[in-house]
């Protein structure tokens, strides 16, 4: 498509900045101090946008406001060519991780946040000590809406594709152990497949549901397990462990830490239980976004220090 330089020029492109903030929140108010305007000043702005797109773009509704139909066609491509601005005025040999300042908001599962945050927080209070993290709960159902939608910079999971444009980077593969109280159970490494089903077992799950994957393995040699408790949570897990006569099965990292920590003792899962892969996953649009790639192999460089590197 040709480009309309006189056409453009006579439009303030920072109706784009605003566009972008009244798309992203809903509200003139939250808009207007996401990008340090006042309130009057992006009423204005949501005026122009009305005139220069002849659609209302924000609703009242009961709940608050709506976007048009039209203005939800707009969200994704306004972002994105605000992300590839962005990309061409941050050159990338201006970009300095020793005085950047700025939030990154990363979704990830509770038990990679223990292996990967320690490390990704020290990390950066050495080398990016302006960069402060955003933690949230990875939600694999809200993922991808939450990534266009600008919500999250990236998430770290299980996760093996995104649209068009995301993009997917394998991490790294985890294993099992069975975590146990020795003492409590009156056994020791390496546990036999009978131990392993004579104690109850806790499970992790936060769906709810009563079944994983060692549930699989089992019913594949026609056996099966007795849960104790089951806990959406778990950084609990080890100290019900600890505590009572039960074990659990874990990923193997975290159970080699808990066993240090609490003087619990892991084992081999005496039936075969497939590894898992972990990737990570960001928009497109960031992909030339200095700031965003060096945190991107920030990732990559603690991956490598947690688990084997996923082939």
């Amino acid at each position: 498509m040709t480009i309309d330089h006189l056409g453009l020029a006579g439009i303030d492109l920072n109706l784009l900045v605003a566009l972008d903030a009244l798309l992203t929140e809903r509200s003139v108010t939250r808009a207007a101090a996401r990008v340090g305007l006042r309130q009057s000043t992006m009423s204005s702005s949501l005026g122009r946008l009305r005139a220069l797109l002849g659609d209302e773009l924000l609703t009242r509704v009961p709940e608050g406001m709506a976007l048009t139909p039209r203005a939800m066609n707009l969200v994704e491509p306004v972002r994105s060519a605000l992300r590839q601005f962005q990309g061409i005025v941050l050159r990338e040999d201006a970009f300095d991780p020793k005085t950047v300042e700025r939030v990154f908001t990363i979704a990830l599962t509770g038990s990679l946040e223990v292996s990967f945050g320690p490390l990704l927080l020290d990390l950066l209070r050495r080398e990016a000590p302006g960069i402060r993290l955003s933690l949230r709960t990875l939600d694999y159902a809200t993922l991808l809406p939450d990534i266009d939608a600008d919500q999250i910079d990236m998430a770290i999971g299980l996760i093996k594709n995104g649209q068009m444009h995301h993009k997917v980077r394998p991490l790294c593969r985890y294993g099992y152990l069975c975590l146990f109280n020795a003492e409590l159970l009156g056994i020791e490494a390496p546990v036999s497949l009978e131990d392993y089903l004579r104690f109850p077992h806790v499970l992790t799950s936060v769906s709810g549901t009563v079944h994983g994957v060692v549930d699989d393995a089992l019913a594949e040699i026609g056996r099966h397990r007795v849960l104790a408790a089951t806990t959406p949570r778990f950084v609990t897990v080890p100290f019900l462990v600890k505590s009572a006569p039960v074990m659990t099965t874990m990923v193997d990292d975290l159970a080699v830490s808990f066993a240090k920590l609490l003087g619990l003792t892991t084992s081999p899962v005496p039936v075969p239980v497939k590894d898992f892969a972990v990737s990570m996953l960001w928009h497109s649009s960031y992909d030339r976004d200095p700031a965003h790639r060096w945190m991107r192999e920030v990732v990559v460089r603690i991956s490598k220090q947690t688990a084997k590197v996923a082939g």
